[in-house]
C-alpha cells in the first residue's frame, strides 16, 4: 500500500486515510490510465480520495470540517460536512450512475435512524441533516425522489 502524503480523518472509533493528491498513488504503482479499464474499484477508491480533498479545500473557505461516519450498525457515509453553526451534510461518494441509487439508500438509512433515535430519545435529539448528497463522476445533477441530491464533482467550486 502507498501511503505517501495522507490525509488523516479520525472520527469515531474508525479511522480514515485519503490522499492529498491520488495521482500520487498512480504514479508510485507505476499505473497507466488503460489499467483503470479493468480495476473500477480502485479507480473508485481513488476518486473518492479526489472528492473528499476537494469537500475540504472547498468547505474550508466556510471553516467547514469534513468527516467520516460508520456506526456499529454497518451504516457509513463517506464523508460528512459540518459547519460551524450546527448544519451538515451526509455524503455518499459514487463514481458511476449504477451505483446512486445504493449511495442515496444508505444515506436514507442513517437519516431513518436519527429518526428512530429521537423518538425515543426526547430530552437530546440529535439534529437531523441538512443535506443527503451523492458526489458522482456523472454528468447531470438532480434531486430525487427521497430529497437526496446528486452532485457532479465538476460543480463543487467556491
Amino acid at each position: 500500500m502507498v501511503s505517501l502524503n495522507p490525509i488523516k480523518i479520525c472520527y469515531s472509533c474508525y479511522n480514515k486515510i485519503n490522499f492529498i493528491d491520488p495521482s500520487i498513488a498512480v504514479a508510485a504503482l507505476g499505473l497507466s490510465p488503460e489499467y483503470f479499464n479493468l480495476d473500477f474499484k480502485t479507480l473508485g477508491f481513488l476518486f473518492e480520495s479526489l472528492c473528499i480533498r476537494d469537500l475540504i479545500i472547498y468547505s474550508s473557505k466556510c471553516n467547514g470540517k469534513v468527516s467520516y461516519y460508520h456506526d456499529r450498525y454497518g451504516l457509513e457515509a463517506d464523508a460528512v460536512l459540518h459547519l460551524e453553526d450546527g448544519r451538515y451534510a451526509l455524503i455518499e461518494i459514487k463514481l458511476g450512475a449504477n451505483e446512486i441509487d445504493d449511495g442515496a439508500r444508505h444515506l436514507c438509512e442513517i437519516e431513518k435512524l436519527i429518526n428512530d433515535h429521537n423518538k425515543i430519545e426526547r430530552q437530546v435529539p440529535i439534529r437531523l441533516p441538512d443535506l443527503k448528497i451523492v458526489l458522482t463522476g456523472t454528468e447531470y445533477g438532480y434531486r430525487r425522489d427521497d430529497g437526496v441530491l446528486v452532485i457532479p464533482i465538476g460543480c463543487l467550486k467556491d
